[in-house]
């Protein structure tokens, strides 16, 4: 045997053993490959179910719920058909003040040197509102606007109205009669201007010499013409002929009908001109409220209605009538009626006399249009129908079972309408009305 091939043979080793586990771990590898591919696989066709959907599912799925029929309760209750809106408390008289005392001989422009009135200010008889050139402008009581200057000799219902003022302020005419401007008036008068700190204006009227005899007209005007100046006077010759009287200017005074009166607004300042526009804007009397309201609107109103007259500041509600409903004339800048929707205004009378405190203030204005005569049958107005047949009805809905229910309707107000079964139907508080059904294109929807 050749020795090299027997060395050859004998050097050969056999396999280790790392080399069969290195194999086998080869294997499970591969294996768990596999098993991952299989999962990822199943995952994803799980997904595809999930989101990859038939025909027929789809239909399924998008369908509309079935109708759902909506019904309400019939009840026992008072309706009242009213109309909210809001309106301004007002006083009754409204006063524009346009000018104030004139200018004298010895003033040579009208202009606004003292205001003494404010904005929501309180007024009293005999109170000074503001001074032009030196002058007052005051306030007094009577119904009749002044129209002329007032002085000894003139007569009519503007003196008897000065008279009347001039007494309650606390000066007392004496012995002239009611309507006649003698000697007793011209003291109260200048009595008067003295309180508020101020001198009387006056004016020259002649001086009547005393007549010897006389009677009937001789003897009354006699007594109610001026007296004549003492005889030492008499012998200066301008004294003979004429005196000075104290009067009443028509530019220094304003008559409100009744007091307290209030100051709504104030223009003037001191240095305007006062001669032209409104200085001041004045309000008295009782008060009222005033509404706006469109066409619409005053269909539902009349006058003699009830109102509920609600006080936002006071928290307190208040009971009046409808005086009046008329027409507003719109106007533009230039004082031309405006086109467009007309307005209507609604005059309200309080009951009671409201709280001066309210005066100015935005209420709550409800207006009851109608109502029921105590609790009847009702329903909400969406249950009401009138079918093909021209039958007016309700359908009463009892589990499943409908029952179609002729009535009369009556009173509608707050949602409800009064309703009356007829033909010998039946109806009774409690029951279930339909008033509606809820579609798929409702859903969601109260």
């Amino acid at each position: 045997m050749d020795p090299s091939v027997g060395s050859a043979a004998g050097t050969a080793r056999p396999a280790k053993p790392h080399d069969a586990r290195s194999g086998l771990g080869r294997r499970r590898k591969a294996l768990g490959g596999l098993l991952l591919a299989c999962l990822l696989c199943t995952g994803a066709g799980a997904g595809a179910a999930l989101v990859i959907k038939s025909p027929a599912q789809v239909a399924a799925d998008t369908a509309p719920p079935a109708p759902d029929v909506l019904t309400a309760v019939v009840e026992h209750r008072v309706i009242s058909q009213a109309l909210i809106t809001r309106g301004k408390v007002t006083a009754s008289q409204h006063t524009d003040v346009s000018s104030g005392p004139q200018a004298g001989e010895d003033i040579g422009r009208s202009v606004v040197t003292k205001v003494r009135a404010a904005p929501g200010g309180k007024l009293a008889a005999g109170q000074v509102l503001l001074e032009v050139s030196g002058r007052p402008l005051f306030v007094l009581q009577g119904a009749v606007p002044a129209y002329r200057d007032l002085a000894p000799g003139k007569r009519g219902g503007d003196v008897a109205q000065l008279q009347a003022a001039l007494r309650t302020s606390g000066h007392p005419t004496g012995s002239d009669l009611a309507g006649v401007f003698g000697a007793g008036t011209e003291r109260a008068v200048a009595s008067f201007y003295r309180s508020i700190g101020y001198e009387a204006p006056t004016t020259q009227v002649p001086v009547s010499p005393p007549a010897e005899t006389g009677s009937g007209e001789a003897a009354s005007s006699k007594a109610s013409a001026p007296p004549a100046p003492p005889a030492s006077e008499a012998t200066k010759p301008e004294a003979a002929t004429s005196r000075a009287v104290a009067t009443l200017p028509m530019s220094e005074v304003v008559f409100l009908k009744s007091f307290p009166a209030y100051v709504d607004e104030v223009r003037a300042h001191v240095g305007d001109d006062a001669e032209g526009g409104s200085m001041l804007s004045l309000s008295s009397g009782a008060l009222t409220v005033e509404a706006s309201v469109t066409p619409q609107e005053k269909g539902m109103i009349r006058a003699g209605q009830t109102v509920r007259i609600y006080s936002d500041t006071a928290g307190r509600e208040f009971t009046g009538k409808v005086r009046s409903v008329s027409r507003e004339r719109a106007t533009g800048k230039d004082g031309e009626e405006e086109s467009g929707e007309q307005k209507y205004t609604v005059e309200v009378t309080p009951t009671r006399p409201l709280p001066v405190q309210l005066n100015g203030e935005n209420v709550q204005l409800t207006v009851v249009a109608a109502s029921s005569r105590g609790k009847v049958l009702a329903v909400p107005t969406s249950a009401v129908s009138t079918g093909a047949d021209g039958m007016t009805s309700v359908t009463e809905r009892t589990g499943r079972k409908e029952r179609r229910i002729p009535v009369a309707v009556g009173v509608s107000g707050d949602g409800y309408v009064e309703i009356a079964p007829r033909h010998g139907g039946r109806l009774q508080a409690g029951a279930q009305v339909v008033v509606g059904v809820r579609t798929a294109g409702s859903v969601g929807l109260p």
